[in-house]
């Protein structure tokens, strides 16, 4: 297992967005494991429930869910934001090469992760990243 999450990252708060259980919950084992404070969601329209709640440092986003897709969930939070805004949200995907993560970056996601190309220790790697990166300026 990869080493603990540096004392300033433990605690953070992760949503993991997938409605494939195995994966989900091996995400949430490997975060909780590591310190973070860790919410699931298994659909879209309970993402969206979780997601405007707010308060999240990072939210790992399936694109391809049942209910409400990751795209439609974007666009939503893009037109009506939470009041306790939600830090970054990574898309997760199953293609490197599939259309909808343009489309995401241009709603606002930070990033994305090819769920395949990633062991735990690639994972935690990434989500250390994505919690320690500036987050983009109006400017960028």
């Amino acid at each position: 297992m990869p080493d603990q999450a540096p004392d300033q990252l433990k605690g953070k708060k992760i949503l993991v967005v997938e409605d494939e259980l195995y994966l989900r919950e091996l995400y949430v084992e490997i975060l909780k494991e590591e310190g973070f404070d860790v919410a699931d969601a298994a659909d879209g329209q309970k993402a969206y429930e979780e997601i405007g709640k707010g308060g999240f440092d990072l939210i790992l986003l399936d694109i391809m869910l049942p209910k409400m897709d990751g795209l439609t969930i974007l666009k939503m939070i893009r037109e009506n934001p939470p009041v306790n805004p939600n830090k970054a949200i990574v898309m997760l995907t199953n293609l490197g090469h599939d259309s909808s993560i343009s489309e995401a970056i241009s709603l606002g996601a930070r990033g994305y992760m090819i769920k395949s190309d990633y062991t735990p220790e690639e994972l935690i790697k990434e989500v250390r990243h994505y919690l320690t990166e500036a987050p983009p300026t109006a400017a960028n």
